[in-house]
């Protein structure tokens, strides 16, 4: 089957990588989107253990809809009663770009006016509607007039894992965390300290990964190919429990994180025991300035994701926090490797070290870098011969 898996800006390419190692013949690699062809193991895989998707759809109509008439027809020539079973609910999610249509929800609602239509006709009854939970999520996307109908597998966003019992003000979606450390290049092995960890997002997908641990098997209720004719339970239910038996119980990595708040770090610790990983981090009230590494450990890797500081006025605040994160580095973390997440570039300089790498990225429609520095022990400069 046809299948893809949707992403955030930055992360496509490690989306590929991922779907290639679970099986995948990847098809083509676009802006926020890899499209691959793969069977239902694959799919229930995708589902399962990738953490870089935040949707995966099953395309299965495409056609041209220059106008309402046309969409409304369009829509109405697909039989319906292959997708959307007795009694079941149906949600659509409508993105449209660069179309005569110039609003999604309309086009949501003149696609469910012709299924409802169609099954009304045809049974004398109509499939309801359901928003927030419905047994089959239709996902419609228009380019330029041009429109291809998918399934929804997973239901809904699979960043919600089901781990995250509280969140901060600004917390990182799951998928974007998990796209952090991936892209620090982080061997599972080394030790990786977050100081301002905040809900302990970051240092939760970091353990996952090192414990091997699927971020499927956290979800809440169904996934939506559950609700498919062709759901095939025993298939899915021995790939639960292979993922089950490649979790890994002795702690591969040391993790640690740290916050001011001791509130927020109470919060973190309720996120990383639903996890399973309450034995495999460390957590800490301390202020970023006093944060230091494990003793004992070789050099490892620094991940956080400090705030931006977006309300008028935090200039100067902000500027002083990102100087002491960049004393603190300087100081206390020679030797490791340092990745500042931030969409506040003006503060960024005050850390006071130059970047070796930027990664463009959003955390929603905030524009934000990845940034990589390299503390070195001592000098970089060679001594010159004598």
């Amino acid at each position: 089957m046809h299948l893809t898996a949707t992403t955030q800006f930055g992360l496509e390419e490690l989306l590929a990588d991922e779907l290639y190692d679970l099986g995948a013949d990847i098809t083509h690699v676009g802006s926020r989107a890899v499209e691959f062809i793969g069977d239902q193991r694959l799919l229930y895989n995708t589902v399962l253990w990738s953490r870089l998707a935040m949707r995966l759809l099953r395309p299965f109509a495409g056609f041209h809809a220059p106008d309402e008439k046309a969409l409304y027809r369009e829509v109405s020539r697909i039989d319906w009663m292959d997708f959307i079973g007795p009694g079941q609910t149906f949600a659509i999610t409508a993105v449209v770009h660069k179309s005569t249509f110039e609003h999604s929800l309309f086009v949501a609602q003149l696609t469910k006016d012709a299924i409802v239509d169609q099954f009304r006709k045809r049974t004398g009854e109509r499939p309801s509607v359901d928003v927030r939970n419905p047994d089959i999520r239709l996902h419609l996307r228009m380019l330029e007039n041009e429109v291809i109908l998918s399934m929804d597998a997973a239901g809904d966003s699979l960043h919600r894992r089901g781990y995250r019992q509280h969140t901060n003000e600004a917390p990182l979606n799951e998928v974007l965390a998990a796209g952090l450390v991936l892209l620090s290049g982080w061997d599972g092995k080394k030790p990786l300290i977050d100081p301002m960890c905040g809900s302990a997002t970051i240092l939760t997908e970091a353990g996952m990964i090192s414990q091997r641990i699927a971020p499927g098997l956290f979800h809440q209720g169904k996934f939506g190919f559950e609700n498919w004719y062709d759901f095939d339970e025993s298939l899915w239910q021995q790939l639960r429990e292979e993922a089950k038996a490649q979790q890994i119980e002795e702690p591969q990595a040391y993790l640690a994180g740290s916050d001011l708040d001791p509130k927020v770090i109470a919060q973190a610790a309720q996120n990383i025991e639903a996890a399973g990983l309450d034995e495999c981090i460390r957590l800490s009230v301390r202020d970023v300035k006093d944060a230091a590494p494990p003793k004992n450990q070789p050099p490892g890797l620094v991940i956080t994701n400090p705030p931006y500081g977006e309300r008028i006025g935090e200039e100067a605040r902000m500027a002083g926090l990102y100087k002491t994160i960049g004393d603190t580095l300087k100081t206390s973390f020679q030797g490791y490797d340092a990745f500042i997440f931030t969409g506040n570039l003006e503060a960024a300089k005050a850390v006071g070290l130059k970047a070796a790498r930027r990664y463009p990225l959003f955390n929603g429609p905030i524009d934000c870098r990845l940034l990589k520095y390299e503390l070195y022990q001592g000098s970089r400069r060679a001594p010159k011969s004598a």
